[in-house]
């Protein structure tokens, strides 16, 4: 049986760098993948963008009020118009990856376990699971709730213990209010810290 797999970890703990190879790794065997992530995830527009400077286009974007298993059956079914003139043999799926997952609706990530289970294409999901004010992110969630493998990417916080927490900060400044979603760019980016050097930027709190 085909399966549904959370890759989740902080920012940088090499979530996208992941799928990255994980795509390379099924199609070094000739076997076809396809890639998606949610349009509200403007950072490289329709690729998939490793800090590492990996660099690969999407095939199909997700937008926040779109059925995903239907858009994964058209793009499953190669719905191209000139391959169909030419008569060319799509290949089955043999796995479909998505990026920043997080910003899923829930309802998307019961379609991701429905392709898993009634359409038998695995579904490897990669993402964050909490928010910069230690919230998780709907998404996240349930994929919580129903992935059948979960796994923890991990990563290092500045003084050398484990990763936990995304702090957003503005320029040098560290901020614990605002809209949940804002994609790191020029002026909003995030840094990994453990439950200490949290707290410690914080002030003690936990979310708000």
């Amino acid at each position: 049986m085909a399966k549904l797999y959370f890759r989740y970890g902080a920012m940088n703990s090499g979530k996208s760098t992941g799928l990255l190879q994980a795509a390379f790794n099924y199609e070094e065997r000739g076997q076809r993948v396809v890639l998606a992530k949610p349009g509200i995830d403007t950072k490289g527009e329709a690729d998939i963008v490793s800090r590492l400077g990996m660099t690969r286009g999407v095939d199909f974007l997700i937008p926040a009020d779109a059925s995903l298993r239907a858009l994964f059956a058209l793009q499953a079914a190669g719905d191209d118009p000139d391959a169909l003139l030419e008569h060319v043999d799509i290949k089955p799926v043999a796995c479909l990856l998505v990026d920043e997952a997080q910003f899923l609706t829930p309802e998307q990530v019961d379609d991701l376990f429905r392709i898993a289970v009634l359409d038998r294409v695995p579904v490897l999901a990669y993402g964050i699971r909490s928010d910069f004010q230690t919230h998780a992110f709907p998404g996240s969630r349930r994929l919580l709730e129903i992935a059948h493998t979960i796994e923890e990417l991990k990563t290092i916080c500045r003084c050398g213990r484990k990763a936990l927490f995304n702090t957003r900060r503005i320029g040098d400044a560290v901020v614990f209010d605002g809209d949940q979603v804002a994609i790191d760019g020029a002026d909003v980016w995030y840094e990994s810290l453990c439950g200490s050097c949290y707290l410690e930027a914080s002030g003690g709190a936990l979310g708000s």
